[in-house]
């Protein structure tokens, strides 16, 4: 649905959307950092500590839908995200990455995925994604989540702004 503006207006099943509204009352995993335009989150379901998805504000369900004033922010979220997730988790890249089809989750969200060193090749690249959706048994555990989320949060306050 959009309203007058030609944006995207809110949607009552949008997991993204209800998390916002109540963003001062979520733990850290779900609010890693946040902006006027953007919001930072651990992903769930991932055995991967420190896997993130960075989510507009406002809801949209394609990139083509952002504002000039989310899309100066993208880039340097992206940036700012794989230095923080390279000091905390050590990882020695980060994938990034867009798709917004699972259903529940069509607010547009980037993913912004540690590739540690030692991950098999058989793991790499697009087969990340064979690391989401996974049982809870075998998913990062909530407080390792809440872990990394607060030293991510220390490491972005601290980076230096060039």
């Amino acid at each position: 649905m959009t309203d007058t503006t030609g944006m995207t207006e809110l949607t009552g099943d949008c997991f993204s959307c209800q998390n916002d509204l109540h963003l001062a009352e979520l733990p850290p995993r779900e609010r890693v950092a946040a902006d006027e335009h953007w919001r930072v989150a651990h992903a769930i379901g991932t055995s991967v500590p420190g896997w993130l998805v960075l989510l507009p504000r406002r809801h949209v369900t394609a990139i083509a839908e952002l504002s000039d004033a989310e899309a100066a922010g993208l880039g340097t979220w992206q940036v700012r995200l794989s230095r923080a997730l390279h000091a905390v988790v050590g990882c020695e890249k980060t994938y990034v990455a867009q798709f917004a089809e699972a259903a529940g989750f069509g607010h547009v969200h980037f993913h912004i995925i540690p590739r540690m060193a030692d991950l098999p090749e058989d793991s790499r690249g697009p087969r990340m994604f064979q690391q989401l959706g996974r049982e809870a048994h075998e998913a990062v555990p909530d407080r390792r989540m809440d872990e990394i989320a607060v030293a991510l949060q220390r490491e972005l306050a601290g980076e230096s702004v060039s």
